[in-house]
């Protein structure tokens, strides 16, 4: 492969998670890599960093069109900032912003997506932005949602649950690999094995399950009551909450299940999240 290998998802999908255990794997370490150094292997394609390394200016002093237009060519600076392929992390939606594209296919690789149940994925969400559980529902249920204001990230656009997963499925084929976070969990072995085989990766067995072990819930939530962890957000305590399924049984009302199956059916219902 070369340029960016996307990793890609709605907020609060397992992300962070699938970066650490890449680092993991990678480096094949004798103990669990730091959490705070995630981002050693991974970019952010929302990092104000990149854009003003690449504009020459801060951010702050930038319209939204000249951040806009300077999107493919952080994008293209990130491809030279490794001498292989370089991974980078985004919960963008595959659209326009000032009609410029937030992907640029030009300096894409591949893509590995990571899905979620959305009755799961708006608890963590309401929980790290700070918002009510319909407050989460609204936001993932509005086409023209955006990432909250960031003092290390410009603009973001995620679009409702549904529409960002259909946006970024228009890659499918050899350069796309999909995974359900509820595979993370249950099946991590064949999930993450198949994730190695589309990097071109034949792990041995040990060092795949080892990578597992490194970047298990557990491991992370250890080492964030430890250190605490740098992508945590300003409306919570805590990054990694629980890292279970099926959580919205118990905590979701029939009306907020009904308002999210009404928004998103069709897609829950091809990745197997209609609720029986």
């Amino acid at each position: 492969m070369g340029n960016i290998i996307w990793l890609a998802s709605y907020p609060k999908s397992g992300n962070t998670w699938t970066r650490i255990f890449i680092q993991n794997l990678f480096l094949d370490p004798d103990k669990p890599i730091d959490i705070n150094e995630v981002g050693n292997m991974t970019l952010g394609d929302g990092s104000k960093t990149w854009y003003e390394k690449v504009g020459g200016k801060p951010v702050d002093d930038m319209s939204p069109e000249e951040i806009a237009a300077l999107t493919p060519k952080v994008h293209k600076a990130f491809t030279n900032a490794y001498p292989d392929s370089v991974f980078v992390k985004t919960h963008s939606a595959v659209g326009a912003l000032h009609g410029v594209p937030l992907i640029t296919k030009e300096c894409t690789a591949g893509v590995i997506y990571i899905v979620r149940n959305p009755l799961d994925v708006v608890i963590s969400l309401a929980d790290h932005y700070g918002l009510s559980l319909d407050g989460g529902i609204d936001m993932m249920n509005n086409p023209k949602a955006t990432a909250l204001p960031s003092e290390r990230k410009v603009d973001q656009i995620y679009g409702s649950w549904s529409s960002h997963v259909g946006s970024w499925h228009q890659f499918s084929g050899p350069r796309m690999f999909t995974m359900r976070y509820e595979d993370m969990l249950h099946k991590p072995a064949k999930t993450f094995g198949k994730m190695a085989q589309f990097l071109g990766l034949k792990p041995p067995k040990q060092r795949l399950q080892k990578a597992i072990r490194f970047s298990s819930f557990n491991s992370l939530k250890k080492q964030e009551s430890e250190k605490k962890f740098r992508e945590q957000s300003n409306q919570n305590e805590k990054f990694f909450r629980s890292g279970k399924s099926g959580q919205w049984k118990k905590i979701l009302s029939e009306e907020q299940v009904s308002r999210i199956v009404d928004c998103h059916g069709s897609i829950m219902k091809e990745f197997g999240y209609l609720p029986k």
